[in-house]
Formats: structure tokens, sequence, C-alpha cells
């Protein structure tokens, strides 16, 4: 059976400002490329983070089953969000350690529920380092924010 990858950055010109969010999936055997679906997708006004959470919930909920995946970010907020801060936020009734509203809420609630349904391993990667699966993500964020840029 093939293993699943799913390679996810995202965008923002400026920030807050027009970003994207784009994802590489990739389904291997060993060394062996069998299949890869690109995704992307933006808004007109928005921040990097909010597009980095949505690379990643874009990326599980584009899987029609449930899945075993490894999803690989650069993103710091997303992968100890995911893994750990959102227990806490959970507990405290997503209010994050200063008793203050939890940012971008509705996202990590929707990254919750995708990440649920899936046997998730999360992977971080330094970004723009030539690792090249990154590099092809981060070219979808920028196409998928480009619609957005005056």
């Amino acid at each position: 059976m093939p293993e699943l990858f799913a390679y996810t950055d995202g965008a923002c010109s400026g920030n807050p400002g027009p970003g994207g969010w784009g994802v590489l999936l990739q389904a291997k055997e060993g060394d062996r490329l069998v299949k890869e679906r690109a995704l992307k997708g933006g808004e007109a006004h928005t921040t990097n983070n909010r597009m980095e959470l949505l690379a990643a919930i874009n990326a599980l909920e584009s899987l029609s089953r449930a899945s075993t995946i490894t999803v690989v970010t650069d993103s710091n907020y997303v992968k100890n969000g995911i893994t750990g801060w959102i227990h806490g936020w959970k507990r405290n009734g997503w209010k994050n350690a200063a008793k203050k509203p939890v940012a971008n809420a509705e996202l990590w609630q929707r990254l919750d529920e995708a990440n649920a349904r899936h046997d998730v391993t999360w992977k971080w990667v330094k970004g723009h380092a030539g690792h090249a699966e990154n590099e092809r993500a981060d070219e979808l964020a920028r196409a998928g924010m480009a619609p957005f840029k005056p």
C-alpha cells in the first residue's frame, strides 16, 4: 500500500494582505511516486498563519476516506498548534494561556476535526531550504494568491 504525504504551505503578500495556500499530495511506494495531486486556493485579505492552516485543512479534507498520512509543513505554528497547544486550548474553552480567545479558533477547530478523521504524522521542515516538495507547495501557495494580488 502506498504511503501518503501532504506537503503544505501558505503565503501572504503583506500580513494581512492577499494570501494563498498550496498542497502537494503524493502517494509513494518507497522512492517511487505512484500518484500526485496539487491543490491551491487563496483569499483577498488574510494572514500567513490562516493560509498555513488552510493548506493543512484542505490537505486532510481532500482525502475521500480515513487515511494514514504524513503532513509536512514549514510552519511551526501549525505543527506545534495541532500536536501540542490545541489540547490546552480545548481544555480551556478555546482560550490561550493568557485567557484570551485563540487566534483563528474556527480554523483550528476545523483542522482538529480533519486531523481526527485520519492517522496523521506531523513533520516540520525548514522553509526555503531546498526541500523540493516544500518548494512546490510554496509555488502552489503563491499561485493560489495570484488572483487576489492587485
